[in-house]
């Protein structure tokens, strides 16, 4: 008998995605790109810094052998000229995106201690253009590649509309992403383009362990969400992803999807 492929298989058949913030194998990015690969679709990543290269060239060697290798390019967000040069290397390529994942923040560790109050106008810059506003930049510099129907989805977190503590600096950045994911999605929707986020849960993370008290975070989750007992998965944020991503969600656009147990929608917690 002939096995019959799942119907997530030929979800982003033929599209091309292009995947930011991979840092190691526990990235919610990571496991995005390796659920977009199983839904048939093809993955170009950014990475910055020759680490970050160096763990994705050992990890690509996990993802299915299907067309050719993904390209793997050079990016900091904060180089208006290095985001021109992944656009250039595209277009040369003659790549088009059906498709970009935002998975990139950052906040200096001290800004994540003590009180919000304390947060440093530096450290307040530095979180808002590297988790906000450089969606708004690739966005701008992708524009011409992206193809009608293209797809863009960021991933945020619920300290961007409640109180986190420890989240601090990370929390105004990611409601500046939201708002930002808004407005984009207004601009881009006259061209047929769809702009989400993707609100997770608590997931083990590297970004997320930083956080002090994470752990007191997932048991909270863990315990009070309508699906209890439950421990959210990178996997099942990234399903959630690709179907953003793909036409099943054709019609959605300026939304954040929330994929956490259903732990945002408790009354008390």
């Amino acid at each position: 008998m002939t096995d019959i492929p799942s119907p997530a298989f030929s979800l982003l058949a033929s599209r091309h995605i292009l995947v930011t913030g991979v840092a190691n194998r526990w990235s919610i990015a990571w496991a995005v790109a390796q659920s977009i690969v199983k839904a048939g679709g093809r993955v170009t990543f950014t990475y910055q810094g020759e680490s970050q290269r160096s763990t994705l060239e050992k990890l690509l060697s996990e993802l299915p052998s299907v067309g050719p290798a993904p390209l793997l390019l050079s990016l900091d967000v904060k180089n208006d000229a290095e985001i021109v040069a992944v656009a250039d290397r595209l277009a040369k390529e003659n790549l088009r995106l059906d498709g970009l994942v935002h998975s990139i923040a950052f906040a200096k560790r001290e800004e994540l201690d003590g009180a919000f109050l304390e947060t440093s106008r530096e450290g307040f810059i530095l979180a808002q253009e590297i988790s906000a506003f450089s969606l708004v930049a690739l966005c701008r510099a992708f524009l011409p590649l992206l193809n009608p129907q293209a797809s863009i989805v960021a991933m945020t977190y619920l300290g961007s509309e409640r109180i986190v503590p420890h989240y601090n600096v990370m929390g105004a950045a990611k409601a500046s992403l939201e708002a930002s994911v808004r407005y984009l999605a207004h601009d881009l929707g006259a061209k047929g383009i769809r702009v989400n986020a993707v609100s997770a849960g608590p997931i083990k993370t590297a970004s997320g362990r930083a956080i002090k008290g994470f752990v007191d975070m997932q048991k909270a989750v863990a315990d009070r969400a309508p699906l209890k007992g439950q421990e959210l998965t990178s996997e099942e944020v990234a399903d959630a992803t690709v179907a953003l991503l793909s036409p099943l969600m054709r019609a959605v656009t300026g939304e954040v999807l929330f994929v956490d147990l259903g732990y945002r929608q408790m009354g008390m917690f």
